[in-house]
């Protein structure tokens, strides 16, 4: 496991019963987490004077109560900063737990020799974007959400990336994939981070364990002669990261040689020290 914990503005205070505590800047809330299946352990104090709560909905979804948040703050980690602000499905814009990948792939491509062109799918607000941008890369940001592509032009400009060579693409994934290597386009080094569930532009079903393989496929026929890495992160329970890595293996090494790794992805929990599971990733490098 790989533990996000160099946070300062964000802290996993407490979980049970189904829910995280979590300190994001000065504000407090409680969001669901199915990952959370122990009960009885609210010892943190916090839990008594939370200010939002994100209750679902038997219905489906759910809501923000007991909600004493503004519409949107900013979170800093080290010099990248992002935007919060509480959406539907208990998102906040922003995955704490990545931040152990984006401290994987940094010193990759701060240190290599040349400018490494990132292709960055299901880029969703920006979080790896702005760290392989600050580290010096190349960045194609693809999303279909044009409200979250949006979102990611504003985490970058908060990070003072106004001039880092990001691109912005609001487009489906797969698409956008296959013209490119139409186009005969290459990139040096893959971040994504797909959806479980979906809908392709025609309505097509996505399922992630069903069409991973593919995709990762097609993508790695867009790799340039010397790739750098290829990082698949995946918050979808019946596929394990060990699973992502062994297609990554047969993709890859053949082809390239390198390495494959698999990790899940971990935030520390302050009142118990112990360590909470936040999905997985699987990553190649040359």
């Amino acid at each position: 496991m790989i533990i996000a914990d160099k946070w300062r503005d964000y802290e996993l205070l407490d979980c049970s019963d189904g829910e995280r505590l979590e300190r994001w800047g000065k504000y407090i809330l409680v969001r669901p987490d199915p990952q959370v299946l122990w009960n009885g352990r609210r010892a943190h104090p916090l839990w008594k004077s939370p200010d939002a709560i994100y209750t679902r909905s038997r219905s489906g979804g759910g809501s923000w109560n007991a909600n004493k948040l503004p519409d949107e703050w900013n979170l800093s980690y080290g010099a990248l900063n992002f935007a919060v602000k509480p959406m539907g499905f208990k998102h906040t814009g922003l995955f704490p737990e990545q931040a152990a990948n984006w401290e994987r792939f940094m010193p990759l491509l701060s240190g290599a020799d040349r400018t490494v062109k990132v292709l960055n799918l299901f880029a969703y607000t920006g979080g790896a974007t702005v760290a392989a941008a600050s580290a010096g890369a190349e960045v194609c940001h693809v999303d279909a959400a044009k409200n979250m592509v949006s979102r990611a032009h504003e985490n970058a400009e908060l990070s003072k990336l106004n001039s880092a060579k990001i691109r912005y693409i609001v487009d489906d994934c797969v698409k956008f994939v296959e013209r490119e290597a139409r186009r005969g386009n290459t990139y040096d080094a893959v971040i994504m981070d797909p959806p479980s569930y979906g809908r392709g532009p025609s309505g097509e079903m996505w399922k992630l364990e069903e069409n991973i393989g593919g995709l990762i496929s097609k993508t790695a026929a867009l790799l340039s002669d010397k790739p750098l890495f290829f990082l698949v992160s995946s918050y979808t329970a019946g596929l394990s990261p060990s699973a992502i890595a062994y297609m990554l293996g047969c993709e890859l090494v053949p082809r390239f040689g390198g390495k494959v790794t698999a990790d899940e992805l971990g935030l520390r929990v302050t009142q118990t020290g112990g360590v909470l599971p936040c999905g997985g990733a699987a990553m190649w490098l040359a």
